[in-house]
């Protein structure tokens, strides 16, 4: 019989999300008239805007046309789309032909592991997004799990203690580095000072950054920076990962792009963009036509006023989850609550309780879903992540709930 790839059988348990919903799942059969809120996974919940919407409808019915028809695009991307986020979000950093267009930021992390094999080292933010460590595991670049996380990964602790940026020094040279601002889920934007030592230390230590800016959408203040590539340095050591999916509601869309500088290298002097070129021509074929002509709409000037807006609804719901989470009875428990504004998502720590048994206690007692810290690393054990992605009132609902909740354990 074939072997198994041993990299499935090194994980440790389900994804984290699945678990999740199998969790929501049981309780809703146990109490089937209970109204269950999710405050959980980052789902967006909002109708897509109507500029985006009409450009997607307006195209698919030209599909139905012999003059309309499209088949296969280039799998790189639509050229004026390809254009279009190099003008729009990186003017002056990046050139078209160093964009790449994909189904979502979550497949080019996985497809991302292709380049690089089974022997560089890695290390990642600890807490930090699944697919990063499972992503490894499985290509063989980290080994069993152990009490630590998993073998052969470097864990860098993100805390409130640090600020939740790293102590880069435990890196080694030559490793890939997952790094994500904002964050998830802490969602803590690093500084411009923070991300120029975190390029300084990659360039001098030949480290290779894969920068995950999925959230910076969210991003109001205007000193923080939104994209890695405002960094000087920065060319030369990251490749930058992006995505629709928050920026414009395409969770089920799925529409994303990277970023490949033409300078970053290879040790044998090989461009890293040529091999990544290779990987989206030969194990994909391209992003939904659909989808890329609801990007362009995205990125013209109506289309980043509705978007605005959008993201601004969302960064409204996590003001009221904040208040709610700073009530009283919070502070009288010890909690804390970590949120500056440039999230969708607050990390709230629990002091004395375990993850998953503050995510089963909320969910029993006030029906609302989170998500447990400990499933994103180490550092997150007490931890729970609100998600503000919900509708307006259910959100007001739940932090009706979360205000009457009492912390006392019988």
């Amino acid at each position: 019989m074939i072997e198994r790839n041993s990299g499935f059988a090194n994980l440790s348990a389900g994804y984290l999300f699945p678990e999740v919903a199998k969790r929501r799942r049981a309780y809703q059969e146990a109490h089937p008239d209970a109204k269950i809120i999710s405050l959980g996974i980052g789902n967006t919940t909002e109708p897509l805007t109507p500029h985006i919407a009409k450009a997607m409808a307006d195209y698919a019915a030209s599909l139905g046309t012999k003059e309309g028809y499209s088949g296969y695009g280039d799998e790189q991307g639509l050229s004026e789309l390809r254009g279009k986020i190099a003008e729009v979000l990186y003017p002056g950093m990046a050139g078209a032909d160093e964009v790449f267009v994909s189904d979502g930021a979550k497949c080019d992390i996985a497809r991302i592991q292709t380049l690089f094999g089974r022997n560089v080292p890695v290390a990642v933010q600890d807490p930090a997004y699944p697919v990063y460590v499972d992503g490894s595991v499985i290509v063989g670049a980290a080994g069993k799990s152990c009490a630590s996380g998993y073998e052969g990964i470097t864990y860098l602790p993100c805390t409130a203690e640090n600020s939740f940026f790293p102590d880069l020094s435990e890196v080694k040279p030559g490793t890939l580095i997952y790094f994500c601002s904002p964050n998830n889920p802490t969602g803590s934007a690093s500084t411009r000072e923070q991300l120029a030592e975190l390029v300084a230390f990659a360039r001098k230590n030949g480290c290779l950054i894969i920068f995950d800016a999925a959230y910076a959408a969210f991003i109001r203040n205007p000193k923080l920076p939104r994209t890695i590539y405002e960094i000087p340095g920065a060319r030369s050591c990251a490749i930058e990962i992006n995505s629709f999916s928050k920026l414009a509601g395409f969770t089920g869309v799925r529409l994303g792009w990277s970023i490949v500088p033409s300078e970053i290298q290879f040790a044998d002097g090989t461009p890293v963009r040529q091999d990544w070129n290779r990987v989206m021509t030969t194990l994909f074929n391209g992003a939904c036509n659909i989808a890329q002509r609801g990007g362009l709409a995205a990125l013209d000037p109506e289309g980043i006023r509705e978007t605005t807006s959008l993201v601004d609804y969302y960064l409204e719901n996590a003001k009221l989850m904040q208040a709610a989470l700073c009530g009283s009875n919070f502070a009288a428990a010890g909690v804390q609550v970590y949120y500056t504004g440039d999230s969708p998502y607050l990390w709230v720590k629990f002091p004395g309780w375990k993850s998953w048994d503050i995510f089963d206690y909320i969910l029993d007692k006030c029906r609302v879903v989170t998500t447990p810290g400990s499933g994103f690393g180490p550092a997150g054990e007490s931890y729970v992540r609100f998600s503000s992605f919900g509708h307006r009132e259910d959100v007001q609902e739940a932090c009706g709930r979360l205000s009457a909740l009492s912390l006392e354990r019988s």
